[in-house]
């Protein structure tokens, strides 16, 4: 017989700082406590949900005295779906949140010798700021807890909208999404209306069955709109009438592809993308450039500070235009066309084939003659014969996953020993990690965090190295 845990109640949690992967922090009794969507100078009762040797976990119970400082969140879904847990924070106070957080990865915890880190760069949008969504169907939707299960009809447990917190089959509906601008919330409001009205199956996560399965909207800074449908299986009359109906609905979709899909996973990278209707791709302009962006590109998901991140990894670079520049992970070789005008020659490696083909595109579409792209895995195609082959870096450039860069790639980077590295990161901990490997032989000259999604934890930082 198993004894159930008794429940421990803290009162009058006073909150202190923020914290990492937009936590809290409170000591209590000189053992930190990690509360979620709490604010600096809330005072709270929590329930502890996780008690370990040196630190606790827990949720508000009860909201004893807000900060001064706490806003109202804007968005009706604050507190279930999975992101945006910063907006009770001020924009400020996020931004110097942001600016600690890779302070403490790099120094504190990364032990790296750096300069004063340069202010943060500011998102100028703080709501409508990305260009890229995907939302999930679900035949059986998160239940929210002011409704009650046993009195929701049918058509009424179906959902649209993103996974909820750590649960791969738990998808909440979404009313309205604050992060991609019009017609996004339209027309993923119109498709749920049309599925139901027509009788199409949403997908059950569990049992790999449906119709339905999930949708990509992306949006251009110009209007233009690509939808990307997804199915689980082949019923062309269907398919054809939902996306005659929703491209006659939405005269701003301009790309119209659909993917059948019936593996286990939603990824389609690996599968073919249909184009229904429209133009292959929509286009985005920056400093000049006009880059192709199709539906399994990678492009930053806040082209306004994407063009302000690329600034800073140009200044960062130092080009004086005769510098061979490796772009290593140059998705659509956005980084790549962006510096080429003061380099003499540019060569870009990414592991998607059609985001290179992409970059050809681009490249070819801007006139650009001294760029050269090449697909493949980074820790088999950066080796010392293709080194030998194209040209020995002035200037390395690498912009890589969460995951940071594979130590061959780093091995190959030291033994290459280019003059200067710039290496843009969307996690300060690898980045720290794979920092305190080049500085075997490297050392860190400059450091700028920019904020590329407000009302988020996450945050991207430009390092910049040279030659010890």
């Amino acid at each position: 017989m198993s004894r159930k845990k008794k429940e421990i109640i803290l009162e009058g949690v006073r909150i202190e700082s923020v914290a990492a992967e937009g936590n809290a922090i409170a000591r209590v009794d000189g053992t930190v406590l990690f509360v979620p969507f709490a604010v600096p100078g809330d005072i709270v009762d929590v329930r502890v949900t996780k008690k370990k040797k040196n630190y606790m976990e827990g949720v508000i119970l009860r909201m004893v005295s807000p900060s001064p400082d706490r806003l109202e969140p804007f968005c009706s879904h604050f507190g279930v779906c999975g992101g945006c847990k910063w907006q009770p924070l001020p924009y400020q106070m996020q931004l110097e949140a942001k600016q600690q957080q890779v302070y403490d990865q790099l120094v504190r915890i990364g032990h790296l010798d750096i300069p004063e880190i340069q202010p943060i760069i500011p998102s100028e949008k703080t709501v409508y700021y990305r260009n890229k969504l995907e939302f999930t169907f679900s035949r059986r939707r998160w239940i929210e807890t002011s409704e009650d299960p046993e009195n929701i009809p049918p058509e009424d447990r179906c959902g649209l909208g993103f996974h909820v917190g750590r649960f791969f089959d738990k998808v909440l509906d979404i009313r309205h999404c604050w992060l991609q601008r019009d017609p996004s919330n339209a027309i993923r409001l119109f498709i749920k209306a049309y599925a139901l009205r027509n009788g199409l199956e949403f997908f059950d996560i569990r049992e790999h069955t449906g119709f339905l399965r999930n949708m990509f909207i992306r949006t251009a800074e110009n209007g233009d709109v690509m939808l990307i449908m997804c199915f689980a299986c082949e019923d062309r009359p269907a398919i054809e009438a939902l996306l005659d109906s929703v491209s006659a609905e939405f005269p701003q979709i301009v790309s119209l592809y659909y993917v059948i899909n019936g593996k286990a996973n939603d990824s389609i990278s690996d599968l073919e993308c249909i184009l229904y209707k429209g133009q292959e791709a929509i286009y985005e302009e920056m400093d000049g450039l006009r880059f192709k962006i199709g539906p399994k590109s990678f492009y930053q998901t806040n082209a306004g500070q994407a063009y302000r991140l690329y600034c800073t990894a140009r200044e960062f670079a130092g080009l004086s235009g005769n510098e061979v520049v490796y772009d290593l992970y140059t998705g659509t070789g956005t980084i790549a066309q962006f510096v080429s005008g003061m380099a003499s020659k540019v060569i870009g490696i990414e592991y998607v084939p059609e985001a290179i083909e992409d970059a050809k595109a681009n490249a070819e579409a801007n006139g650009i003659t001294n760029c050269e792209f090449y697909a493949g895995d980074m820790k088999d195609m950066l080796t010392a014969g293709f080194i030998a082959e194209h040209g020995k870096p002035d200037v390395i450039i690498l912009d890589p996953p969460r995951a940071g860069i594979h130590p061959d790639v780093a091995k190959v980077i030291l033994d290459t020993a280019p003059s200067k590295i710039v290496y843009v990161s969307c996690n300060p901990a690898s980045q720290a990690r794979d920092l305190a490997i080049l500085c075997q032989k490297y050392r860190i000259t400059a450091v700028c965090p920019v904020d590329m999604f407000p009302h988020t934890h996450h945050v991207e930082n430009v390092a910049a190295l040279e030659l010890a």
